[in-house]
């Protein structure tokens, strides 16, 4: 097969979206089919596939831009600017089937008339609201095929579109119990460490958590992230966690590192796509506190132990003293986690997006 993902984020951010679906990209790529990836970023070295950088404009720089449909957020504009050079660069009759997880703009121009029209394979890593809604923009989406990463988006869409229950991964390899480093990370030796990752923004609940581990008397708050809150959040922390809180941005590289230097890791949306960073925290061996739902309990299995209502401040704090007391695994990955490797996750989007190639030919 001859594939296509295209994202304004890749190799620019490395973010859940980006990073699970160049997983994706990475993986099918090594299994030997040709695949092409355009983003913003630059080339990397160690990818299987092949990279085009696609010009855009930082989504940072629209975070005080007004929003407005179908302009709703800083990355909707961000996806804008990414178009002009995405319709310069793509040539659909080049490719068997193209994959995003953006919309509109993204979706609309790999949508581009053509004779030769590749399979449209949306993946809903940041939501399932363009594939049912009827209103504004959404009322023009279409694709061939709907990658639904919990089962609460399968359920509601199947009927609609062709959908496949793919959930994401990671890189068992990387992200596995192990020694902290918390020297490398300018981290206390004698504190206990929650970590979160996450940008900083209303959804995802960074203050809250703040506000949480500050009622706790010796932990230490790191927060991997940035986002238009920053500076807020920053301001919470000094005020409330002094000499305890620190935020970082990092490579990816650094991720699996920080993960094992941390004792118990907290996530405080209350209802994600997917989240790598549950199964990136699992994988690590930390017990993860978050927002009690069927859809986490479902991507976490036995590591589900430690959801609670976290709007409820006080089942908080103390689901996140229960965690901190029972500290991190160090030593075997954690028994489940393995039906989440990159590997698996590939060949599952490889294998639907064939059964639709296959279905396209049978008609034709």
């Amino acid at each position: 097969m001859n594939l296509l993902f295209a994202l304004p984020g890749f190799h620019r951010y490395d973010r859940g979206a980006e990073v699970a679906l160049l997983a994706v990209a990475d993986a099918i790529a090594r299994g030997g089919d040709a695949v092409t990836v355009m983003g913003s970023g630059s080339s990397r070295t160690d990818a299987a596939y092949q990279f085009r950088t696609v010009p855009s404009v930082r989504r940072e720089r629209f975070e005080r831009f007004p929003k407005f449909p179908p302009l709703r957020s800083e990355t909707a504009w961000e996806d804008a600017s990414f178009v002009p050079g995405l319709l310069n660069a793509y040539r659909p009759a080049d490719y068997d089937a193209v994959v995003t997880c953006s919309f509109p703009f993204t979706h609309w121009a790999l949508r581009r008339p053509s004779r030769n029209k590749p399979l449209q394979i949306f993946v809903t890593q940041n939501g399932d609201w363009p594939a049912f809604a009827s209103n504004s923009e959404y009322r023009s989406f279409q694709c061939d095929g709907l990658v639904c990463t919990n089962p609460d988006y399968l359920e509601r869409n199947r009927d609609q579109w062709d959908c496949a229950l793919i959930p994401n991964g990671v890189d068992l390899s990387r992200f596995r119990p192990g020694a902290a480093e918390r020297a490398r990370f300018g981290l206390p030796e004698d504190r206990p460490i929650i970590l979160m990752v996450s940008a900083f923004i209303e959804t995802k609940r960074v203050l809250d958590g703040i506000r949480a581990v500050a009622q706790l008397d010796d932990a230490f708050l790191v927060v991997a992230g940035d986002g238009p809150l920053r500076d807020e959040g920053q301001a919470l922390a000094d005020r409330l966690l002094p000499g305890r809180f620190k935020r970082l941005s990092l490579a990816a590289a650094d991720m699996p590192a920080l993960y094992r230097s941390s004792d118990a890791f907290l996530h405080l949306s209350l209802l994600e796509s997917f989240g790598n960073v549950f199964v990136e925290a699992w994988a690590s061996g930390l017990p993860v506190v978050g927002h009690d739902s069927e859809r986490l309990r479902w991507i976490l299995g036995s590591g589900a132990e430690f959801l609670c209502d976290t709007k409820d401040s006080n089942a908080l704090i103390a689901m996140l003293g229960t965690a901190l007391a029972r500290g991190p695994v160090r030593a075997e990955p954690p028994e489940g986690i393995k039906r989440f490797a990159w590997s698996t996750i590939a060949d599952q989007y490889r294998d639907f997006i064939a059964s639709l190639l296959a279905a396209r030919a049978s008609v034709g």
